[in-house]
């Protein structure tokens, strides 16, 4: 294939990508917004200023900060960095699951395998290499930290998450790529306190890939045929980052 001819199907590509809607699954954070409770408050300080010549700041916050990704070794020992996950492996076909009508209901729900299969019923099989989100409209609470955590009055919180069943559905039978959610964890807040521990971001980040946590804009996608973008610094040996995460839909 001659340059030429390259180049013009990469053009029109971007022709076609332009013409699309781009969807920003990303939420803006400051030193106020909701994060993991075991982090603090995230630092913006000014460096310089336009009198001094030019504007620069300087920011400090935890890897796993703001609409971030993380890699599989933020839980797994011997697994991969940041920056060794593969550009391709950052853009994926997406597919939405939709329980946000649920999880208003019931603050502690966890998706199921049932869930799963009633979605496929509607939309067809998930697809093989695709990342899947949840979709709870839990975004809405943002920047509102204590509507983010919702906590009970003995200090529990209650947020809704991934099942283990089910992720071992979607990696093992569907062999998905990789998952997105937009609460803190990817298990439910009533699932750690009963395991002890998250096993459900371990198993996904033992899969050897990474997930996206505290997505926003999930409302506005289609159940299938968008495309996920998720775009991050390179900072050497990182476990994860806050993380550009957009859509193009169909």
């Amino acid at each position: 294939m001659s340059t030429v001819k390259a180049n013009n199907e990469l053009l029109k590509a971007i022709e076609v990508l332009q013409s699309k809607t781009w969807v920003d699954l990303t939420h803006t954070f400051g030193p106020d917004s909701p994060h993991f409770s075991a982090f603090e408050d995230a630092e913006f300080k000014t460096l310089f200023t336009h009198d001094d010549g030019f504007f620069a700041q300087r920011f400090n916050f935890p890897g796993q900060y703001g609409t971030h990704i993380d890699a599989p070794i933020h839980f797994v020992r011997d697994r991969r960095y940041l920056e060794e996950l593969d550009l391709k492996e950052l853009v994926l076909p997406l597919e939405v699951i939709d329980k946000s009508k649920e999880a208003e209901e019931d603050n502690d729900f966890v998706l199921s395998v049932d869930d799963i299969l009633t979605f496929e019923a509607t939309y067809g099989k998930i697809e093989a290499g695709s990342f899947v989100a949840l979709r709870t409209d839990w975004s809405n609470r943002w920047p509102d930290k204590e509507a983010f955590e919702n906590k009970d009055e003995e200090g529990n919180s209650h947020s809704p998450g991934w099942g283990i069943d089910a992720l071992k559905f979607l990696f093992e039978e569907r062999k998905i790529k990789a998952v997105g959610h937009e609460t803190f964890d990817t298990d439910a807040a009533i699932d750690v306190r009963k395991n002890g521990s998250l096993i459900g971001e371990y198993f996904v980040l033992d899969q050897d890939t990474y997930q996206v946590e505290l997505l926003t804009n999930l409302d506005k996608l289609p159940a299938k045929g968008a495309v996920i973008f998720n775009i991050s610094p390179k900072p050497e040996k990182a476990t994860g980052f806050p993380v550009r995460s957009f859509a193009i839909l169909p």
